[in-house]
């Protein structure tokens, strides 16, 4: 210990600004300016009393515990009493985790700092403090040992006055104690003392985007960017300057905005937020959802395994609003849990999810209630790798805090990995025994490859063959993949994310039901999906099925009908009343076809117009492949050209495709009675096979037509 004449002499005004900047964490965010003569230190917020007393308990209840025989500090068992001001407050009880888990990775040091400062041989205070000194040693010395500035009207808590005066008093010991730690480690400052994982976690936290989805029940995307427009907002293609109020459109999520970090002061005070149009949530849970969406059609439910935060269980119901799908959530277990999701649910104007009780695990694969699930979403308690911001994540999502412990020090211990791995392999195949299931959505935020990739292969393995349903296979992402680097990361079928300045880490993976071979689609199940995937635009469902329903009924063609085998037979659907259409056709072609031989044989290259002519007996015009399947000809249209005729009413389905590459050409008109005019075309012929084609194949290029 230093005698009280070296330490004036060590300790003069220069040596100590000196100690001070060396010392001092060069964290983010921190700004330090160099004069000739001092050291200006851009003032960091202050803490309020009752943010040191929450954070002190949450540390207690967090701090690495050492062995008996390895105790530095005594860390008492007693909480301190919080306030119950502001003790449910959101912003408080962020301020108070994000502290304690800064002292948390500094745990070591600051120990160290404390024993070789002597200030508990040198005092006598309850070990019930500890935890408190602890907290605020860190918040002092992270504002470079300068004294803190309070507001008038802030209140005090007489064991952080107590405990502030004493730091105060040993300044200057504490103080030559972080400088000697810090040159025992050869470091610029203990900042670089942390383990690696550590320091790019704080870097990558430091840039991190804000993720906000639309609530698209209480308001439109379009309404949402001309309500940023209004607030100065510019809309970009990417976030690259952090000093302007911009945002993006995520390109994997629709819905889903990016802002720069440094915007969410001013975006929680706008109406967006506050009435729950745009919620801040972190983007795998957006993709999970959305991989749930592309999954399902319009009537299918969707169960949903350890959401952690009720806003990922209303997005998932927001994207499903327009359908007749149920979502399911499971493990809701206190009444006061429930009612408050219920409320939220209500505000956010959810209207389709259902509540059950139950753990996932003691829910019966056969439960009357999830007849119709079809998707189950499994989001398992994992390690949390992935995530750059672990405060922010763990509090927003509602996971395990006691996972801050391990975080702090770069990573879970082997046998508190194995737990979770287990736990995680226990719910997958759980999840496989649900006999209506058709798909299961597997995500984590964990980079281990034991908790992703091991687990899903693991459980497609174990997958029993002496139950009498489909096996599940590996289905590749349905997400759209942006980047080459995506494409890359998801060649063996699984969906990654890897952590960096844009994203925390994630890990997706889709499982899929094989299909029985002998189960046939239905047109209702086909046309329901390509509705939920907006490919039927402009189309009523309803009255699609009912036509498909009215064909069911029509009666079967004559036995003149091609044999088995013949493409008439087996891909040509038409009603009752259009067969003699057909039939009329088929004979009409094999009528012109002998015209046609007679024709060639006389017609020369020269003659255009006995070309003309024979083209017009041979080819009738044929309409565009862009055209609907099914077309009603009894209603005119306009045509520019002078050729008409009249064609039998009918619908006829395209058999094989042709590519069809012809000139307009002008025909003589016709002396037959009334004209039906059809729109003009330009007709590109190509035909497939040769000159000998089967009887069949051009009776099927003539039906095209």
């Amino acid at each position: 210990m230093l005698d009280p004449t070296s330490e004036r002499d060590l300790f003069d005004q220069e040596n100590m600004e000196e100690i001070s900047q060396l010392a001092s964490l060069e964290m983010s965010g921190d700004v330090v300016a160099n004069t000739n003569s001092s050291t200006v230190v851009l003032e960091k917020p202050s803490y309020p009393d009752s943010v040191y007393v929450t954070a002190a308990n949450i540390f207690q209840g967090i701090r690495i515990q050492r062995s008996p025989d390895k105790v530095i500090i005594n860390y008492g068992s007693e909480p301190l009493q919080p306030s119950s001001s502001r003790s449910e407050d959101e912003s408080f009880q962020r301020l108070s985790y994000e502290l304690a888990f800064s002292t948390l990775k500094y745990q070591d040091i600051l120990e160290s700092i404390l024993i070789d400062s002597y200030i508990f041989s040198s005092t006598t205070i309850a070990s019930q403090l500890n935890s408190l000194i602890i907290v605020m040693l860190y918040d002092f010395q992270d504002r470079k040992f300068q004294p803190r500035i309070l507001s008038e009207n802030e209140e005090t808590i007489p064991e952080v006055q107590e405990v502030e005066n004493l730091l105060n008093g040993f300044k200057t010991k504490l103080a030559a104690a972080l400088a000697r730690c810090r040159i025992k480690h050869d470091a610029l400052s203990i900042y670089h003392i942390l383990p690696e994982t550590v320091r790019k976690q704080e870097q990558r936290a430091s840039t991190l985007p804000l993720y906000a989805w639309i609530n698209t029940s209480k308001i439109s995307l379009e309404e949402v960017y001309n309500n940023l427009r209004r607030k100065g907002y510019s809309k970009v293609k990417s976030i690259t300057s952090v000093n302007e109020k911009v945002y993006a459109v995520d390109q994997h999520c629709f819905n889903v905005l990016i802002f720069p970090a440094h915007l969410k002061t001013d975006l929680l005070n706008i109406d967006l937020i506050k009435d729950y149009k745009l919620i801040f949530q972190d983007k795998s849970r957006s993709l999970a959802v959305h991989s749930v969406k592309a999954l399902i059609n319009i009537d299918d439910d969707v169960l949903m395994v350890n959401t952690g935060s009720w806003y990922t269980v209303a997005h998932m119901s927001i994207l499903t609003s327009g359908h007749t799908s149920k979502i399911f959530v499971c493990g809701i277990q206190q009444e006061e849990k429930d009612f408050n999701a219920r409320k939220l649910f209500t505000r956010m104007g959810c209207q389709n999810i259902e509540i059950l009780h139950e753990t996932f695990l003691s829910i019966e694969s056969k439960d009357h209630r999830l007849q119709n699930v079809k998707v189950i979403l499994l989001l398992p308690r994992c390690s949390s790798l992935g995530v750059s911001n672990p405060v922010e994540f763990i509090l927003n999502e509602h996971e395990d805090k006691s996972l801050l412990q391990d975080l702090s020090q770069g990573g879970l211990p082997k046998d508190k990995l194995e737990t979770l791995v287990q736990q995680q392999f226990e719910q997958l195949t759980h999840a496989m025994k649900f006999t209506k299931v058709q798909a299961i959505v597997y995500c984590t935020c964990s980079v281990s490859k034991e908790e992703n990739e091991d687990v899903v292969e693991k459980a497609l393995e174990y997958q029993s063959s002496g139950v009498k349903m489909q096996p599940y296979r590996l289905s590749p992402p349905v997400l759209p993949l942006c980047t080459l680097k995506e494409i890359e990361l998801s060649m063996d079928r699984f969906f990654r994310l890897e952590p960096s300045d844009m994203n925390n880490g994630c890990f997706l993976s889709i499982l899929t039901r094989e299909r029985d071979p002998s189960e046939t689609v239905s047109v209702k199940d086909v046309l329901a999906r390509a509705a939920a995937k907006g490919l039927l635009e402009g189309v009523e469902v309803g009255k699609t099925l009912k036509r498909d329903k009215k064909r069911k009924k029509s009666k079967a063609l004559p036995s003149r009908a091609p044999h088995h085998g013949d493409p008439l037979r087996d891909h040509l659907a038409v009603d009752g009343n259009d067969t003699s259409n057909v039939q009329m056709k088929i004979s009409e072609l094999l009528h012109r076809e002998s015209k046609i031989s007679t024709s060639t044989k006389m017609s020369a290259p020269a003659k255009t117009v006995s070309q003309a002519g024979t083209s017009s007996q041979v080819r009738k015009p044929s309409k565009p492949l862009s055209t609907p399947l099914v077309r009603n000809f009894s209603r005119p249209v306009e045509r520019p050209t002078n050729f008409v005729r009249a064609r039998p009413e009918g619908k006829v389905i395209p058999l094989k495709p042709i590519e069809i590459v012809l000139p307009p050409v002008i025909f003589p008109l016709s002396s037959q009675g009334p004209r039906v005019q059809m729109p003009a075309t330009h007709f590109y012929y190509r035909f497939i096979g040769s000159k000998d084609s089967s009887r069949e194949d051009r009776i099927n290029n003539f039906l095209i037509k």
